[in-house]
């Protein structure tokens, strides 16, 4: 049965009002809702009063027992870490473990508390947390789909919920993102294979808005091709997720596929891995035949043989930026924006330039 809605000024609202309805029809952003309703001093008397009158309409009732926890500070972070596949048993992607330190420096610099925590993507995560007073805001790093995980971070800010995750920074997304210049990084790589005289590049990477971050460097590894008359051509794409094992199997499938090739950009280090450890059990010599390049620039990057030509991402700023965006939003700061920060070309042999 359709649930049931009723409509104010010509607007939709269910039978159960959320703050995005009072959002939606002040012309506010719903945390400004979450902030008004909580009598916050960041949000001027006017905007206040309307906010007020329009949940008052609504029937819109804050649950003040949530509301009052989240003022009583626990001065800690918490930081979870998702599930991803990896050969061994951290189950923890590799550049996010290089970022912990900088995340942990951060918060003693700023004498916060670090709680760390592993999680499943089919845990209720989102429930917890700020509400049971175990920290006062949330860092969250790696969330699978995202499609999948959108409602979550839309109930956490339903919920009033402080969180900042890394990730694309785009807009219409649910809460703050901090993250890279993720099509200027694909850009660059595939620029410079460009220039190196390769002309039949293939991309392994999921590219789908449900990896948001693969598909920026995706559209950066086509818009770079665009600058030298070459097209993106779909038989030389693969889907791949963070995995070695995922990039093994996309350089596969784009052999058996029969169509010519002498690059591939991987979407991340680890898929790049996979693919050159392919290609090397089959003959095929990186860089002379095929140049492969990553995204991440993971200690493992310059240890591989060649060494992988790669993007970085700046673990120690994205630390500092994480830490830094979600205690701005913990002080409830007006106007807490979204950071995109620089990426650099690192070249290493594995491109043969």
């Amino acid at each position: 049965m359709p649930s049931a809605c009723i409509r104010i000024h010509g607007a939709p609202v269910h039978d159960k009002p959320t703050s995005f309805d009072i959002a939606y029809l002040a012309g506010v952003s719903q945390p400004t809702v979450s902030r008004a309703l909580r009598g916050s001093p960041s949000v001027n008397e006017e905007t206040r009063r309307r906010i007020e009158a329009i949940a008052r309409d609504l029937h819109y009732k804050v649950d003040k027992n949530a509301s009052n926890l989240r003022f009583q500070r626990s001065n800690t972070v918490a930081l979870l870490f998702f599930e991803d596949p990896t050969p061994d048993d951290s189950l923890i992607n590799p550049f996010f473990l290089a970022m912990l330190g900088s995340i942990t420096r951060a918060c003693v610099q700023r004498s916060y508390d670090l709680l760390i925590s592993f999680q499943q993507h089919s845990a209720n995560w989102h429930e917890d947390y700020e509400d049971s007073r175990k920290a006062d805001g949330i860092i969250l790093l790696g969330y699978g789909d995202y499609h999948e995980t959108r409602a979550r971070l839309d109930a956490l800010v339903e919920q009033g919920t402080h969180f900042v995750r890394w990730g694309a920074v785009l807009e219409g997304q649910p809460g703050v993102s901090v993250g890279c210049d993720n099509f200027k990084g694909g850009y660059d790589v595939t620029h410079h294979l460009l220039t190196l005289g390769r002309r039949r590049i293939a991309f392994i990477g999921t590219a789908s808005t449900h990896y948001p971050e693969f598909f920026e460097r995706y559209r950066g590894y086509g818009e770079a091709q665009k600058t030298v008359g070459i097209a993106a051509s779909e038989a030389l794409q693969v889907d791949a997720v963070t995995m070695e094992a995922s990039g093994y199997a996309g350089a596969l499938e784009l052999l058996a596929r029969g169509e010519a090739f002498d690059a591939i950009v991987a979407a991340s280090d680890l898929i790049a891995i996979g693919a050159m450890r392919a290609l090397q059990e089959r003959g095929i010599d990186v860089p002379g035949r095929v140049a492969v390049v990553g995204f991440d620039d993971i200690p493992a990057a310059s240890f591989t043989n060649p060494p992988l030509t790669t993007v970085m991402q700046d673990t120690r700023v994205a630390g500092e930026a994480l830490v830094e965006t979600l205690l701005r939003l913990v002080r409830e700061e007006e106007a807490v924006q979204g950071r995109v920060l620089p990426t650099r070309l690192v070249v290493r042999k594995s491109c043969g330039g």
